[in-house]
């Protein structure tokens, strides 16, 4: 992270600093559009060309994120759905604590891949997903696991909300990120994955998630649902084949 503290501390431009800015702004416009995506988008490119930013810096770009989105679209939260999603999440984010412990982080990473690479196949050849709590339970389960160990945590709701109405989702969604997020910040925070310098890089890039954002208000009103459920689908899976790669070839 020493391109960030002594370019920016120093009044020196960062050409590393401006591409992870632009990162952020699409990866935000994505779920200002979308409802999702964020994280799907964003974690797996940082993975590979800015790795100081997962987990925990995306965690807390995306915990505003989630707010705004959710307040935007405050009158379409389903918030029964949401209520077990959020329990299915927090216990999902406690797991995962143990099994940083147990576990290493390539070996989850391949099952999570593997898992939403099922997932979005059989969405594809017909199986329908609808959120049911059951459904949202489970989604919010995997989502706290994967979300604290790849900060990538929205496949599992792709899945699982493919099938509801684009306001709905995007509202839903993000009530659920929204305390989900905030809940894996501090279990990263306690096991020693979040620091000063993860906090400080956070803040110098949420400008550039406002921007993406409030770029996707004139855009979101032109996106018909049944494009919505796709580009869900299609980011849930570029994100898993990123991370398969990347474990296999670590």
């Amino acid at each position: 992270m020493d391109w960030l503290t002594n370019d920016l501390v120093q009044g020196v431009s960062g050409a590393h600093y401006l591409a992870a800015g632009l990162l952020v702004v699409v990866g935000a416009c994505l779920q200002g559009v979308s409802g999702l995506g964020f994280a799907m988008f964003s974690a797996p490119l940082a993975a590979m060309w800015f790795p100081e930013l997962v987990p925990g810096p995306l965690l807390v770009l995306s915990c505003p994120l989630a707010l705004m989105g959710g307040l935007r679209d405050r009158e379409a939260i389903q918030w029964p759905l949401a209520g077990v999603a959020v329990v299915g999440r927090l216990g999902g984010t406690v797991l995962a604590a143990a099994c940083l412990v147990m576990l290493s982080v390539q070996t989850l990473s391949l099952l999570f891949a593997l898992l939403i690479l099922t997932g979005v196949s059989l969405s594809l050849t017909g199986w329908r997903v609808m959120p049911t709590r059951r459904n949202m339970a489970v989604a919010g389960l995997a989502s706290g696991m994967m979300g604290t160990i790849t900060s990538a945590g929205a496949p599992p709701f792709a899945i699982a909300m493919q099938n509801m109405g684009a306001a709905q989702l995007r509202g839903t969604f993000g009530a659920i990120f929204f305390i989900g997020s905030a809940v894996s910040i501090a279990v990263l925070t306690v096991v020693g994955r979040m620091g000063a310098h993860e906090y400080l890089l956070s803040a110098l890039l949420m400008p550039w998630m406002f921007l993406g954002f409030f770029a996707s208000n004139p855009i979101k009103r032109h996106v018909p649902a049944p494009l919505v459920r796709k580009l869900l689908l299609a980011m849930a899976a570029i994100g898993a084949l990123v991370v398969l790669f990347r474990t296999l070839t670590a």
